[in-house]
């Protein structure tokens, strides 16, 4: 069939065009990552109740949690409009963004292990009792690993992508 597994030829995203594979599996891995990452602020947000909070505050605190999520949204965008436009400023807009969401997600994910060792340590007790605990208590294990690993490839492929499309053309 002519034009199969093609796009359309009135949307033709530069990435395709120009056969950058890594541009399009970045894309791919960040949509993934975003989607256990909001799995995640949903999992928060159900377990997060303030007036709980006072007993076993969370450990994430919530500016952190919305700057990376709001971050993440933004740079995706950003990445987007890379990938259909081809301009070189938004692949490093996307970079640097990423680099502030990658430290705020390892600030968020080493908060967390102190959290998971905590609920760890307090499952040996053979007697059952309440124990005040975060709203982070209730992450599943492989949901948070599967986000870090997609978005630490993400961070790789949107890095290899940005140093081969060269400097933004503001710095030439």
């Amino acid at each position: 069939m002519p034009g199969r597994g093609r796009c359309a030829w009135w949307f033709k995203p530069a990435a395709v065009a120009q056969g950058d594979a890594v541009a399009l599996v970045a894309l791919a891995t960040w949509v993934v990552a975003a989607g256990g990452g909001l799995y995640l602020v949903a999992v928060w947000l159900i377990e997060y109740d303030r007036e709980y909070q006072t007993a076993a505050a969370t450990r994430l605190p919530v500016p952190v949690v919305g700057a990376h999520a709001l971050l993440a949204v933004g740079g995706l965008v950003a990445w987007l409009v890379y990938v259909i436009g081809d301009d070189r400023r938004f692949a490093w807009a996307s970079a640097i963004t990423l680099t502030v969401i990658v430290v705020l997600g390892l600030t968020m994910a080493f908060r967390w292990i102190g959290v998971r060792r905590a609920q760890l340590a307090g499952t040996g007790t053979a007697t059952v009792t309440v124990v005040m605990a975060p709203p982070e208590r209730s992450f599943p294990v492989s949901v948070v690993v599967g986000h870090g690993l997609f978005a630490v490839t993400t961070y790789a492929l949107v890095l290899i992508t940005a140093l081969k499309a060269g400097r933004p053309l503001s710095m030439r």
